[in-house]
C-alpha cells in the first residue's frame, strides 16, 4: 500500500505522537509498503528520510507560523496524495489537518485520523469554546468523513465518539518498536549516570513531559506522606516541559528533606532511558489523562511495574498486564500503592516478569502492524 502520514510537528519532546508516527512509518516500510511522512516542522526526523527533491521518506512542508500550509505546500502534498491509497492524519486541532483532508478528498484518497487523545474528556475541558468552534467549522466533517478514526484504547473511543457521532471509530494500540526490549535492559549505565546505589533505598521513576497534566504533585505529596512514616526512597523525575510548573515541583521536592531525595534530570532517551527503567523499582505517573502513554508500556517491557491513575485511557490494559497498580489521583492513594508494591519484593519481581511477558505478547510489533494494515484496507 501507498500511505502518506501527516503530523504537524515531529518533535519527541512534545510527547508521544512523534514517536508513534515515526515508528509506524518505519515499520510499515519494513513490511513492504510505500509509506511517507509530511510535517510542518521536523527536528526529530531521521536525516536519511529527508531529501530536497521530494522523493524521500519525509518532507517538511512550508507553513504559515507552523499552523497552515502555504500554497506551495499544498501543491507538494497533492503530488504525494494523487497516487496514494491513504492519508493518515495524526491529531485534530491543527488547521493544516483540515487542509490535508481537503486535498485528499479532491484526489479521491482515503482519509484516516488518529485522535491522539485530543477528544478525551479532560482534553475537551481545556479551551472548551475554541475546540467546539473548530469542530463546528470543519473538524467534525473531517472526522465523520474519514474512513476510520483511530483510538488507542477502548476508553478513548468511549469518550470521543460523541464528538463525531456519524463517524467510524476503531481501536488499535499504538505500534511500538519492541526490538530494544527483546533482551531485558540492564541498569548499570543509569546507575553510573545518575549515581544510583543498588544497595540504597528503593528507586521511584517518573518519566514523561513536565506539565500539570502529569500530576507530579500527587507523587511528591505521596513522598511527603511516606517520609513522615519513616520510609526512605530515591526518586528521579525525567523529562522537560513547563518551566513554571517544574519550578513549583522543585520547591515541593526541596521540602521533602534529605531523607527523601528527588532529582530532576531533564530529558532522558535512547539506551540510557531503557537502562533507567531497569535501574528503578517502580514507575509512577499519576497523570490526569493519557490516551496511550508509551512510557507505561516501555516500563512494562523493561520489567518495571507501574503505578498510575484510573484517569488514563489504558488503565485497564495496564492492570491486565499483571504489573499495574491503578489508583485514584490522590497523594494518599499513590502513597498506599507505593507502600503496597514495595512491601513484598518477591511479589513485585513476579509482577515485573508478568508485565514484561504480557507487553511483549500483546503489543508485539508485527501483531499491531497487521491491525493497521487491516484498517488501511477498509472502505466507506
Amino acid at each position: 500500500m501507498r500511505i502518506v502520514h501527516f503530523l504537524d510537528h515531529v518533535d519527541f519532546r512534545r510527547g508521544g505522537p512523534a514517536n508513534a508516527v515515526t515508528t509506524l512509518v518505519r515499520v510499515l516500510n519494513a513490511r513492504g509498503h510505500a509509506t511517507r511522512l509530511a510535517c510542518l516542522s521536523g527536528p526529530d526526523l531521521p536525516a536519511s528520510w529527508v531529501t530536497d527533491g521530494g522523493h524521500g521518506t519525509a518532507t517538511v512542508l512550508p507553513s504559515i507560523r507552523g499552523r497552515l500550509m502555504t500554497p506551495s505546500a499544498l501543491r507538494g502534498l497533492r503530488a504525494w496524495l494523487k497516487d496514494a491509497d491513504a492519508l493518515h492524519l495524526h491529531g485534530v486541532w491543527e488547521p493544516a489537518n483540515l487542509q490535508a483532508a481537503a486535498v485528499a478528498r479532491s484526489c479521491g484518497t482515503k482519509v484516516f485520523v488518529s485522535l491522539r487523545g485530543m477528544l478525551d474528556d479532560w482534553c475537551m475541558a481545556q479551551g472548551r469554546l475554541r475546540k467546539r468552534a473548530f469542530l463546528a467549522l470543519g473538524g467534525r466533517r473531517m472526522l465523520e468523513s474519514a474512513v476510520a478514526v483511530h483510538c488507542t484504547a477502548e476508553a478513548e473511543r468511549e469518550q470521543s465518539v460523541k464528538w463525531f457521532p456519524r463517524g467510524r471509530a476503531i481501536v488499535i494500540p499504538n505500534l511500538m518498536d519492541l526490538g530494544p526490549f527483546s533482551t531485558k535492559p540492564d541498569g548499570a549505565a543509569a546507575r553510573v549516570a545518575f549515581g544510583l546505589d543498588p544497595a540504597g533505598p528503593p528507586m521511584i521513576l517518573f518519566l514523561s513531559r513536565i506539565s500539570a497534566k502529569k500530576g507530579i504533585e500527587h507523587l511528591l505529596g505521596a513522598l511527603a506522606l511516606l517520609a513522615r512514616r519513616g520510609l526512605r526512597l530515591r526518586t528521579i523525575i525525567a523529562g522537560t516541559g513547563d518551566p513554571a510548573y517544574e519550578a513549583r515541583m522543585r520547591r515541593m521536592a526541596d521540602d521533602l528533606g534529605p531523607g527523601m531525595p528527588v532529582s530532576f534530570v531533564g530529558h532522558v532517551g535512547g539506551p540510557l532511558k531503557l537502562s533507567l527503567f531497569a535501574a528503578s523499582d517502580l514507575f509512577v505517573l499519576p497523570s490526569s489523562q493519557e490516551n496511550f502513554g508509551f512510557a507505561f508500556f516501555e516500563a512494562l517491557a523493561a520489567g518495571l511495574p507501574v503505578v498510575t491513575t484510573d484517569l488514563v485511557d489504558t488503565w485497564r490494559e495496564i492492570e491486565s498486564s499483571g504489573a499495574g497498580f491503578i489508583v485514584t489521583q490522590d497523594a494518599h492513594a499513590v502513597a498506599e500503592a507505593i507502600t503496597g508494591a514495595l512491601q513484598d519484593r518477591a511479589e513485585l519481581a513476579a509482577r515485573a516478569a508478568r508485565g514484561r511477558a504480557w507487553t511483549l505478547e500483546h503489543l508485539a510489533t508485527d501483531r499491531i502492524a497487521a491491525r493497521f494494515e487491516a484498517m488501511y484496507g477498509l472502505t466507506r
